[in-house]
């Protein structure tokens, strides 16, 4: 399974990037579909993720900006961020998760400049 991701770049602040992410190969159970970002010298965090549930879950830096949506036929999952920020310069990854498994991207660099 492999994950490719796109979209990422560099932006002023207050503008808006789209990023993609498909998953090629065969995928069952799927639990959690999500972004995650690690800004330079900082821990990976959540971004925002979707589960089979149907639960959708935001961090708190970003909610009311950034909107996931996902198609589970098809394995996508794309993140839409709005009023970008300084802050939110960081690699980006893309995350899908079973019970017994956890895929992650190669990661996009978005870029914020203020």
């Amino acid at each position: 399974v492999q994950l490719v991701e796109s979209g990422g770049g560099l932006v002023q602040a207050g503008g808006s990037l789209r990023l993609s992410c498909a998953a090629s190969g065969t995928i069952f159970g799927i639990n959690l579909m999500g972004w995650y970002r690690q800004p330079p010298g900082k821990e990976r965090e959540l971004v925002a993720a979707t589960t089979s549930g149907g639960r959708i879950i935001y961090g708190d830096s970003v909610k009311g900006r950034f909107t996931i949506s996902s198609d589970n036929a098809k394995n996508t999952v794309n993140l839409q961020m709005n009023s970008l920020k300084p802050e939110d310069t960081a690699v980006y990854y893309c995350k899908l998760e079973g019970q017994r498994y956890a895929y992650w991207g190669q990661g996009t660099q978005v870029t914020v400049s203020s």
